[in-house]
């Protein structure tokens, strides 16, 4: 580790982002590494939750910073790290109270591991292969058509199942009734669970729309 003098600049970032840096790699561990960056020196002054293997006062590697030394953050982008794991990284210049440009924090995400995760479960979801429904075993599956019409039906008016209101309720029983969806056994036991209504409201609904053709 090189020695590096410990100009007011670097006490600054230290003292007043040190604690910032911890913070946010304590609230991520063991993801997140946060690094500062001595401008004036261009080294590294700070690491908290060190995951690139860099070392205080080696060399920052900034050469860019002259383009970017104004308020605001620099990212998302990414890097890969020295065990060749991808990084999602967001820079911040931090500033003097002068208003001079003094150091950069770079907040660094290893994102890899969530990459792990997303294979197993694409995995564990894909199986062996899906194959096509034998269609003699499930040409009656009523419940399977419900459902179809109905997040379909929902889709369609940017509708959630759990913010649905009477009239709403009224109307997707209304439609599946023109769909003939209560031909199957149970068909209106079902629809009253799925949309959270009483069976008695369903049926009565059933019996109105049967009235009203007749």
């Amino acid at each position: 580790m090189r020695k590096t003098k410990t100009s007011p600049a670097r006490r600054l970032l230290l003292d007043r982002y040190g604690r910032v840096a911890d913070g946010i790699a304590l609230l991520f561990f063991p993801y997140v590494e946060v690094v500062i960056h001595d401008l004036q020196s261009q080294t590294v002054a700070y690491i908290a939750n060190n995951l690139s293997k860099r070392e205080l006062g080696d060399e920052s590697a900034l050469e860019e910073i002259d383009h970017v030394a104004e308020p605001g953050t620099i990212g998302p982008y990414e890097k890969i790290n020295w065990d060749g794991r991808r990084m999602r990284c967001v820079s911040t210049v931090l500033f003097d109270d002068a208003g001079a440009a003094v150091g950069v924090m770079c907040i660094n995400y290893n994102i890899a591991v969530f990459d792990e995760v997303k294979n197993v479960i694409d995995r564990v979801i894909s199986g062996v292969g899906v194959v096509k429904q034998p269609e003699a075993l499930f040409k009656d599956d009523w419940q399977e058509r419900i459902n179809t019409f109905l997040h379909a039906w929902l889709q369609e008016r940017q509708l959630a199942l759990n913010s649905l209101t009477r009239d709403h309720r009224r109307e997707i029983v209304a439609a599946l009734w023109e769909e003939g969806a209560f031909h199957g056994k149970s068909a209106a036991n079902y629809v009253a669970n799925v949309l959270g209504m009483g069976r008695a409201t369903v049926y009565q609904h059933i019996r109105d729309l049967r009235d009203a053709v007749q």
